[in-house]
């Protein structure tokens, strides 16, 4: 399957003091487009359970080039990289402003958590088709940021 596409605005408080995008803001972005495909997407197919229990275990950034504010969103393309019986993982890169060049590259590694039980738990048949239909393998790295 393709990429799953989010445009997630900037906002004035994700700025810094040099005038880009805070890195620790990047964070929430990549959350705004994970949910709509994890979460949204999942949930009109009838899968609410995926997101209604997971958990972070693990987050990888490259930040290439520096987004500053302005009113047009950044596209963030989201796709899944990994799915194994108890963890999955999400790629993702955001775009600048025009869409032109990547700002940035990141994985998260999500893992399904039973919250009563406060345990992980095993995806179910149904979770596990839906994340491998957005498999999708990780582009090459921009040679420049190597």
């Amino acid at each position: 399957m393709a990429r799953y596409t989010a445009h997630c605005q900037i906002r004035w408080s994700d700025m810094d003091a040099f005038g880009h995008v805070n890195n620790a803001r990047y964070l929430t972005l990549f959350e705004e487009a994970r949910t709509e495909l994890i979460a949204r997407i999942a949930a009109e197919r009838g899968l609410e359970r995926l997101m209604s229990g997971v958990v972070i275990a693990r987050h990888e950034i490259d930040y290439l080039r520096p987004i500053d504010y302005q009113p047009a969103p950044v596209r963030i393309d989201t796709w899944v990289l990994e799915v194994r019986n108890v963890s999955f993982k999400v790629g993702y890169e955001m775009f600048d402003h025009d869409g032109g060049q990547i700002v940035a590259r990141a994985q998260t590694q999500m893992v399904p958590y039973d919250l009563a039980a406060s345990r992980p738990r095993r995806l179910d048949p149904v979770e596990k088709a839906f994340l491998e239909a957005w498999l999708l393998t990780a582009p090459e790295p921009d040679p420049v940021h190597r």
